[in-house]
C-alpha cells in the first residue's frame, strides 16, 4: 500500500487549499483514513479522519468549522478540503490509513500503519 499526498502550497490567511490523498492497491474503501500534521519543532497531531465508509468524519477541535474531510472510495482517495486558513495551520500534512480492517476512527498516530510522505502547507500574509 502507498500512500501519495499533494495540493500543498503556500496561501495567504482567510484563503483555502485541498490537498488529496491517492492510495494505492484495491483495499483502501476497507480502512479508516486521516489527516495528521507536522508544524517545526512540534510532534504530529491529528486534524481529522473519516471512516471507511465515509459516513462519520471527525475533526480536531482547531480546524472543526474550517476543515473538511471527504474520500472517494471508488478512485481510493482521500481529500481535506481547508478553509479560513491561519498561520498556525502551517505545518507539514500526512494522509495516513488505519491499522485495523474496518476499524473504528482513532486519533492517536499508533494507530495508523501506512502514510503519505507529506505536503507543505504555508499560512503567510
Amino acid at each position: 500500500v502507498q500512500l501519495q499526498a499533494s495540493g500543498g502550497g503556500s496561501v495567504q490567511p482567510g484563503g483555502s487549499l485541498r490537498l488529496s490523498c491517492a492510495a494505492s492497491g484495491r483495499t483502501f474503501s476497507y480502512y479508516a483514513t486521516g489527516w495528521f500534521r507536522q508544524a517545526p519543532g512540534k510532534e504530529r497531531e491529528f486534524v481529522a479522519a473519516i471512516s471507511w465508509s465515509g459516513i462519520s468524519p471527525y475533526y480536531a477541535d482547531s480546524v472543526k468549522g474550517r476543515f473538511t474531510i471527504s474520500r472517494d472510495n471508488t478512485r481510493s482517495a482521500l481529500y481535506l478540503q481547508m478553509n479560513s486558513l491561519k498561520p498556525e495551520d502551517t505545518a507539514v500534512y500526512y494522509c495516513a490509513r488505519r491499522n485495523s480492517r474496518y476499524g473504528e476512527i482513532r486519533v492517536g498516530a499508533d494507530e495508523y500503519d501506512y502514510w503519505g510522505q507529506g505536503t507543505q502547507v504555508t499560512v503567510s500574509s
